[in-house]
């Protein structure tokens, strides 16, 4: 059976690491990282997500503001609040959160946040950042960014491995593939980045020493998919179901789990593999732009 890589687990190491931080920060500057979470209208998925993330934040001991705004909120007023935060050297992330109403213009937000505060890493400056590699990096975007920890603290070989990333989103699929490829630790591997739309799928995940899916597709990958002892990261997070009894959805990965974890190596669960992670990474990004913008 496959070894499980616990993001929950390592998430919490993370978080102990970043307290420290705060605190350095702290005893240096006399302040703490400051973040703000912007949240507009009542989506139940969005507000459980900000929710997580102000009570993280908080107990990293972090100056949070939660900005909720009502879901008419014009694209305007919304412009004009980041363009507050954008001077307010208390705040060192912004971060609104995405899915935004359809009247409001989603790039034309991710634009407006200044580079140096966008703790989220979408922002068109960040991915060039993220492409040029080395010391130009400033935030990488969360999720990948939580990938490759989680490959790196698991022990993972990643000089020369042959990496197959299934999906190719802004947010996962492409930056992921940018980031394993580039030199220098945790990277340094061959990638290919494959699609549901890929000739011969099944045969492109089968040379795969790391298999990372993020498809958005319940269960695609069959066990005979995997190489025999890889390592599977499962970005997926379908709900397929809801439990009357716990009153939860049922969740499910890219990847047949129980099956997959016969055949592989390492494997994330879903949930608590991947999830943990990215609220993890922005923690992270938080706390590096602080130290950026306390002039570290």
């Amino acid at each position: 059976m496959a070894d499980i890589i616990s993001g929950t687990e390592m998430r919490a190491a993370i978080l102990d690491e970043l307290r420290q931080e705060v605190e350095a920060i702290r005893e240096k500057h006399g302040t703490v990282p400051g973040l703000v979470t912007i949240l507009v209208g009542e989506n139940p998925a969005s507000i459980s997500y900000v929710t997580l993330k102000v009570k993280t934040a908080l107990s990293l001991g972090f100056h949070e503001i939660q900005d909720n705004q009502p879901a008419d909120v014009s694209e305007e007023a919304l412009l004009a609040l980041i363009d507050k935060y954008n001077r307010d050297p208390s705040i060192h992330g912004i971060l609104v959160q995405l899915p935004l109403p359809k009247h409001i213009d989603e790039n034309k937000v991710i634009y407006a946040i200044d580079p140096d505060k966008d703790v989220d890493g979408f922002h068109p400056v960040n991915l060039g950042r993220m492409v040029i590699g080395g010391d130009a990096v400033r935030f990488l975007p969360c999720t990948p960014a939580g990938i490759q920890e989680m490959l790196v603290r698991s022990g993972v070989e990643m000089a020369g491995a042959e990496v197959v990333v299934v999906g190719r989103s802004n947010i996962v699929g492409k930056p992921i593939s940018v980031m394993l490829g580039q030199k220098g630790p945790g990277a340094n591997a061959t990638v290919t980045m494959v699609h549901t739309r890929t000739k011969d799928l099944a045969e492109h995940c089968r040379r795969a020493d790391i298999l990372i899916v993020a498809a958005g597709v319940p269960g695609l990958v069959k066990p005979d998919w995997i190489k025999p002892g890889a390592t599977v990261i499962d970005v997926g997070v379908n709900r397929v179901g809801f439990n009357e009894k716990t009153g939860k959805p049922i969740l499910s990965g890219d990847v047949d789990f129980a099956e997959a974890s016969k055949v592989a190596g390492k494997i994330t669960p879903v949930p608590g593999g991947v999830g943990p992670m990215t609220i993890a990474m922005l923690m992270k990004n938080t706390v590096r732009s602080a130290w950026y913008h306390l002039g570290r």
